[in-house]
């Protein structure tokens, strides 16, 4: 029982910081209301953690002992669907079409198709263990996707200090 109850309380210390992270971009959102304007900012973000909050939400639904997996990923259905909505209407047409195409086949394509397939196709533990690995390869693509960038910067830096180097043998 003492087990338990302490890891419900890491639980509840783990929904209080994924409220928070998912309320990270509300700076960002003020910004675009207050400009009226996505400015340069881009929706796929929003997007991703909305997908991302949709099918952990089904994983803690689907799992016993998972409603705070449930009720946290639920929140952030909410928080996210309010910053695509915001996004929606402050983009210019392009981009809006641009992320209603994305919504589409992200937020109702993709989650329907896995709630479908892992409903009609597997059963039980089975069916727990393909939504939790869809979850959990999600968030590696998601949170992992900032590294891509890594590669660009380096070969920048790496660039300007072998410009550095060869101006100083010439001096």
């Amino acid at each position: 029982m003492e087990i338990l109850s302490l890891s419900f309380f890491v639980g509840i210390i783990g929904n209080v910081i994924s409220v928070l992270v998912f309320l990270s971009p509300i700076g960002t959102f003020e910004r675009i209301i207050k400009h009226k304007s996505t400015e340069d900012f881009q929706s796929l973000p929003y997007i991703c953690t909305l997908l991302n909050s949709s099918l952990w939400t089904y994983y803690g639904i689907t799992k016993p002992g998972g409603l705070l997996v449930a009720t946290v990923n639920g929140f952030g259905i909410f928080v996210e669907a309010v910053y695509v909505g915001l996004f929606l209407i402050y983009a210019p047409k392009k981009m809006k079409l641009k992320t209603g195409v994305l919504v589409g086949i992200l937020n109702v394509g993709f989650v329907a198709a896995a709630i479908v397939v892992t409903q009609l196709a597997l059963e039980s533990e089975t069916q727990i263990g393909a939504i939790g690995l869809m979850c959990s390869g999600l968030n590696i693509i998601m949170y992992g996707s900032p590294l891509a960038a890594m590669d660009k910067i380096l070969k920048f830096r790496i660039r300007i200090l072998m410009w550095h180097k060869t101006i100083w043998k010439g001096i």
